[in-house]
This record gives C-alpha cells, sequence and structure tokens, in this order.
C-alpha cells in the first residue's frame, strides 16, 4: 500500500497495518494473532511497506506462550502496551490492580478511530493544533473485559512536523474499582541495534548538563520524585545512533509534557531489543478507578531526526514554538525587562522602584517587574506567603499605585508571587493550618522556611484564584512571574481518602493545572513566566500555560552558557528567560565583563536584574546601547532558528540563530579562557544559504558558501569569557 498520499493515517485491512505517513516520517503498527498490536517501524518517510522487517517467531527456552504454539511469545512482541503476568517479562507500559488484588491483564484489539485533527486531553497540557487540517490521530482500542479494562492508545502525526504525539486513557468498564499502578504514556520497541543514551541532568543552580552513554544490557533510568519535573533530570531522554553529531545521525527524541514525577526507562533485552518508556513515576502513583471513570495519561512526544541533535532541537522547537505555548504568545515579541531582585532583595521601597524605573525608562528596558518582599512582613524568607496583600510600610499606596507610576516612566508592570507556597508564619497558616501538605501525627518538614499548599482541595485552589483574580483584575499588571521554591515532602492529604494517597502527587499537578488554566484564560493578555527556583519546573507542561520560564538561577555568564545550550537540545531561546545580573555573581562570585554578560542572555529572552541606580555613567551608556541592538534584532533572536554549532575545542561554544529564508543571522562563539600561544581556530558556520552574500555589520563580505566550507578566524583574545558576536545581512 501507498503511504503519504491523501491522508496521514490510512489502516490495510488485508494486512492488519496501520500506516502514519506525513511524508517526512512515518509510523507503522500491525495486529498480530488477531490479537496483539505491535509497533513495526518509526523512522524516515517510507514510500511502501512490505513487511520487510518480518517477526521470525521462534522456540525460545523457558518462554511462556499464550496459545499452544509455542513460538509465539509476548515476550519478544513489540507490544504498543506491554503489562505484567503474561509471559513478557520487560518493563510494563500499564498495570492494573484488580479487585481481587490479581495484576493480570491480557489486552486485545477491538476496534480503532482516524480523527481528524488532534482531540484535547481532559485536564492536562498538550500540543494542539491550529486548524484541523496540521494533523491527524489515531486511536487504537484494546480491552480486556475480563479485567474491566479498556484502554486508547492515542497517536497524533503533524503533518509539518517529524513529531507523534501519544499517550494512553484507561477505562474501568467492569462492575468494580480497580487501581492503576503504573500507565506510561509512551512505549515503543527498537530491534537490536547499538544506541546511545542521552540525557539532561543536574541540580540547582547548575542545570541541563548532558549525560551520554551507550545502551546496556538491563535498565537505565531516569526519575524525578520531587513533585516537579526537577533539576536534577528533565523528562527528557534521546536514543542516538553510532556517531551522531549536531549535524548528523539518527536521534529518536522523547519528552512528557508533565510538571510532577516522571520516569524514563529503557531496556535492553537477552535477545538485543531496546524498549523505551516515559510517563508517570511509578514509586509515586497509583490511581483508583471508579467503575465507568477514565483516567487520561499526560502526553509524550516522540521526534525522530536524520540531522543529528540540531535536527531533533528543530522539532522540538518548531512544535513547542507553534503547538504547545499560549497561541496568543507564539509570535509575539517579548518584553526586555528589569526585576529587582537582585537591585533590592526584601528591601522594597516605594522611592528605590521610583528611580529605578527612571533609569530602566533612560537604558531602554520596557518592563519593570518587582520580585519578592512586596507583601505584608515579607522582610526575609521566613514568613508571610500565603498572606498576598501588599505591605504599606514599604509601599504606602498600594500596589496599583505602584503600577500607575512604573507606567507613567513608560514601563509595563509585572509581579512575584509563589501562589503554591505557605509559611507558618502566615495569617493563612493560622486561619488553616490543615491547608498544606502534612502526614497526621507527623510535623511536617520545611524547605526555605515554607511548606506546600495542599492543591488536591478544591478550597486551596479557589483561593489561589481568587486572590490571583483580585490582582489582575485591575488590569494594571502586564506581567506574573510564578515561583515554587521547594519540592515536595510529607505528600499526605487530609482531603483525600487513606486508600487513594497514592494519588496525591498527581492530584496536585491536575489542582495545578486547573489554577493556571483558569487564570490565564481569564486573563490572556498577562504574560507569566514560570519558576521553581530557576530551573526546578522547566518543562513542556508549565510552557503550555507560560511561555517562558526562570531558566536558571545562576546568572553567571559562564555557567550560562551550559545551562542554556543543554536546555537548547528542547526548547527555543524565546522560551529561556536570560538576564544580565550584578557582578561579582552572585551565585559564583565571578566577575565577567558586561558585553559577556549581554551576549549570552541575547540568545535568551533578554531582561537585567541588577541596581542601575548604581552602576557607572559608562556602564548605562553600555546598557542603553545593548537594549537598541536587541530591539533592532528581537525578530531574529526571538523567532529565528537556533542551532549549535560543531566546535573541537572544549574552550569554545558557538551558537547561531538565522531566520526563515536565511538572510540574516547572528553568530556567537565564547571562549572560557585566554590562551598563552593561541592557535587562532577558524569557525566554520553552517546552515547557512550558500548561494548568498552576507556582509557584516563592519562592512564585510562572504559567501554562504565560504563561511561555511572555509569559515571565520577568531581575532586575539586576551580576556577570559570572552565573547564575540557577528551579525550579518545577505546583501
Amino acid at each position: 500500500m501507498e503511504i503519504g498520499c491523501d491522508k496521514m493515517i490510512s489502516f490495510d485491512e488485508k494486512k492488519s497495518i496501520f500506516y502514519l505517513d506525513n511524508g517526512r516520517i512515518s509510523m507503522v503498527l500491525a495486529i498480530v494473532q488477531q490479537k496483539y498490536v505491535i509497533h513495526r517501524y518509526f523512522g524516515a518517510h517510507i514510500r511502501q511497506y512490505h513487511e520487510s522487517n518480518t517477526i521470525r517467531f521462534t522456540d525460545r527456552g523457558l518462554a511462556v506462550n499464550p496459545s499452544t504454539d509455542r513460538t509465539v511469545s509476548l515476550g519478544e512482541l513489540p507490544l504498543i502496551c506491554p503489562t505484567r503476568d503474561t509471559g513478557d517479562y520487560r518493563i510494563p507500559a500499564l498495570t492494573i490492580q484488580q479487585a481481587s488484588h490479581n495484576t493480570h491483564l491480557d489486552l486485545e484489539y477491538r476496534d480503532y478511530q482516524i480523527i481528524t485533527g488532534k482531540p484535547k486531553l481532559s485536564d492536562l497540557p498538550a500540543t494542539y493544533v491550529v486548524s484541523d487540517d496540521d494533523a491527524q490521530t489515531l486511536r487504537i482500542n484494546l480491552e480486556d473485559l475480563k479485567a474491566g479494562v479498556r484502554v486508547a492508545m492515542y497517536y497524533t502525526i503533524f503533518k509539518d512536523l517529524d513529531i507523534i504525539a501519544t499517550h494512553q486513557e484507561v477505562t474501568n468498564v467492569g462492575q468494580q474499582a480497580i487501581t492503576i499502578q503504573n500507565c506510561q504514556s509512551l512505549s515503543i520497541d527498537f530491534t537490536p541495534q547499538k544506541l546511545s543514551w542521552l540525557s539532561l541532568y543536574g541540580a540547582h543552580i547548575n542545570e541541563a548538563n548532558r549525560n551520554q552513554h551507550p545502551i546496556y544490557p538491563g535498565i537505565q533510568k531516569i526519575e524525578s520524585v520531587r513533585g516537579a519535573s526537577s533539576p536534577q533530570h528533565q523528562p527528557f531522554f534521546a536514543l542516538l545512533s553510532p556517531k551522531t553529531t549536531e549535524y548528523t545521525g539518527v536521534v529518536y527524541g522523547f519528552h512528557l509534557v508533565y510538571s510532577g514525577n516522571f520516569m524514563g526507562q529503557v531496556e535492553q533485552d537477552q535477545y538485543g531489543n531496546i524498549r523505551a518508556q516515559l510517563g508517570l513515576n511509578t514509586d509515586t502513583f497509583d490511581w483508583r478507578l471508579a467503575p465507568n471513570e477514565t483516567f487520561v495519561a499526560p502526553e509524550a512526544i516522540m521526534n525522530y531526526s536524520t540531522a543529528g541533535l540540531n535536527g531533533m532541537s528543530q522539532n522540538f522547537h518548531q512544535l513547542y514554538q507553534d503547538h504547545l505555548v499560549p497561541r496568543r504568545f507564539s509570535h509575539q515579541e517579548r518584553p526586555i525587562l528589569i526585576n529587582t531582585w537582585e537591585a533590592m532583595y526584601f528591601a522594597i521601597d516605594a522611592a528605590k522602584c521610583e528611580a529605578l524605573a527612571q533609569e530602566a525608562t533612560d537604558v531602554g528596558i520596557e518592563l519593570f517587574v518587582l520580585d519578592d518582599g512586596w507583601f505584608v512582613g515579607r522582610n526575609d524568607d521566613t514568613t508571610s506567603l500565603g498572606d498576598w496583600s501588599v505591605d504599606q510600610t514599604k509601599l504606602p499606596h498600594g500596589i496599583g499605585q505602584l503600577a500607575d507610576t512604573i507606567k507613567q516612566h513608560g514601563l509595563s508592570f509585572g509581579l512575584w508571587f509563589e501562589p503554591e507556597m505557605i509559611s507558618r508564619k502566615s495569617n493563612l497558616y493560622r486561619q488553616h493550618p490543615d491547608w498544606c501538605l502534612h502526614v497526621p501525627n507527623y510535623e511536617p518538614m520545611e524547605g526555605r522556611n515554607q511548606l506546600v499548599l495542599d492543591l488536591t482541595r478544591p478550597a486551596v485552589q479557589d483561593y489561589l484564584i481568587q486572590m490571583l483574580r483580585q490582582h489582575l483584575s485591575t488590569g494594571k499588571i502586564d506581567y506574573i512571574k510564578w515561583d515554587m521554591n521547594r519540592h515536595m515532602s510529607d505528600v499526605y492529604s487530609t482531603a483525600v481518602d487513606d486508600s487513594q494517597q497514592g494519588e496525591v502527587w498527581h492530584r496536585y499537578i491536575l489542582g495545578l493545572y486547573h489554577v493556571l488554566e483558569v487564570i490565564t484564560n481569564e486573563f490572556p493578555t498577562v504574560l507569566f513566566e514560570g519558576c521553581s527556583s530557576g530551573g526546578g519546573r522547566f518543562d513542556p507542561g508549565m510552557l503550555y500555560y507560560m511561555p517562558q520560564t526562570w531558566t536558571s538561577d545562576n546568572t553567571d555568564a559562564p555557567s550560562r552558557v551550559v545551562i542554556q545550550d543543554g536546555y537548547s537540545l528542547l526548547y527555543p531561546p524565546i522560551t529561556m528567560a536570560a538576564h544580565v545580573s550584578a557582578v561579582p555573581n552572585h551565585q559564583v562570585g565571578r566577575t565577567t565583563d558586561i558585553q559577556t554578560r549581554f551576549d549570552i542572555a541575547r540568545f535568551g529572552n533578554l531582561g537585567y536584574e541588577l541596581d542601575l541606580t548604581q552602576l557607572s555613567a559608562d556602564e548605562k551608556q553600555q546598557i542603553k546601547q545593548q537594549t537598541k541592538i536587541a530591539k533592532k534584532e528581537r525578530q531574529l533572536t526571538q523567532f529565528g532558528r537556533f542551532y549549535r554549532l560543531v566546535v573541537t575545542d572544549d574552550n569554545y561554544t558557538a551558537w547561531l540563530i538565522i531566520n526563515e529564508n536565511r538572510s540574516e543571522f547572528n553568530v556567537l562563539i565564547y571562549s572560557e579562557l585566554a590562551q598563552a600561544a593561541p592557535h587562532y581556530p577558524v569557525f566554520k558556520l553552517n546552515y547557512l544559504d550558500p548561494n548568498k552574500v552576507y556582509q557584516s555589520d563592519s562592512g564585510e563580505q562572504y559567501g554562504g558558501d565560504e563561511l561555511m566550507n572555509v569559515g571565520l578566524t577568531l581575532p586575539r583574545n586576551k580576556t577570559d569569557f570572552h565573547t564575540v558576536v557577528y551579525h550579518f545581512k545577505s546583501c
């Protein structure tokens, strides 16, 4: 059967084969033994499929067989939804405990539907389509009626992207409640081959480091059990073909659209087959499902690239820019901001705010953000979270008057919140001590002197909605920075039945999503920026509501090179808030030139976080010039295509942003340390138009072919942490 004709999804009834194809990528699923649905292929576009990768059924010793045919075992089938206790001893994608406490589940194919467009996930963030023509969705229905379980497997293929979005939904069609103990959003099997694992790991102020190693026999896993996606592991991993580079090689990238506890794992079995899974963390999840109820798992993204890691990145960047962040912000320019944190910390003062706003206006900044310290009693981090009323000793005329004053200087106004947290020293805690997560008979543990509100409670959700609505309904707040400065412990809700405490981790995230859904829809023009002490909750789930994220609390420029480079594997620069901060840097104590700080930050979503009133006239003039450059190049830097250039020396990092028609680009080259007896490296660019002639801001002209094949020689440098940025336009 021909693939990729009039429609993207089709079913060959004679061969019992499903075809998903958009002319760029293909996926093939098949029904075997008239019962089981299996993966046959996922990768580059193929015109036709004639089952060249036929499964060789073999009588295996110690295998368990579902029929009298000893050659057929589920332990070798690449099932789309593998389960326990059926002879498949590999990692399962779904585990159900029945009322009898057994976990036997034998899913059989029932039927399918092909859906135009992409259905919205109930109560969860997910990628979307602007038009139904943008995608098609295959729904495959499986069932085990003896267990009273039906499973719907969803696969959405996008028209113009090398992407498939997938998730599963579980429905209890029996007469008794069941418990879901494991529900993976993605499960896919690969035939024996040499693949490497790539993931991003880190810590607070040290996020997004790469980890790469060959796949080995057994299980390798990343996870979060912190109540957030976490800086320790991004909910992402990729499988790479041998010798994959930024430019070349096959990459399978997987990313979870979720903000809570997750698990990503790969198992290589005894025959070399590789099973990859991504979804909810089984250690912190179970879900009681009553008759006629349906559980919806988060969405997972399947990304395929033949153009190396940059190809994978482009797929993610375009998907998230056009099909994930709020549509109203997907192509809206973001303002240059000043944040008060490093300028004032908790010592908020109305006169100081106005003075800072005046300086900000003078240097070309567009948005003033009042960070922590503005609400009653908030003089340090030990008090007042939950009491979101203005401290009139600091701001005698309130937030509204301050916002008016700021706007009179020609700036927009933004405000910091940490809505999910509560301090013991707060009126809210005194009124509702049961509103925090806590285990009965245990004293709840604090983190950063704060407790976590129980967002499983509708009353807590309503309180946060009403509080935020009260502030935002004035129409004076243009931006919200939404922070989360501790991870979860004492995860127990007194509002949830004892038998369902395994649901609390996920119910918390659902509660958070509900609050965000209501508020962002009611106030669609407000720009939200997610934050969790920086990158503690930088994930696609939050991007669905908040189009940008505070990338890291580490504002040191050399550190940010590593962090932004790592996150660029997944996220476009416009989603990464990046600030020029004070020196010596408040996190690592390092001093770097203000030009270097700007150059790194300009390849993200630019802001400033320092006390402009204390800068010299020369420094202010430099910032004024920087904001002019940023505004002039904003269309390029915020909406261009970002690529990492290959460098052969660990002392260097190189990035390129180029516009859609390849007529304008910026190149950043960063050198860590100055070197004696330098070798004057030549950097070859990529992704340019070889037929175009490009002119730099200083007047030099080079052909695109010359820049890609010959390269640029760096000038002599005698300073550490040095940046050079080249801006070119086609002649």
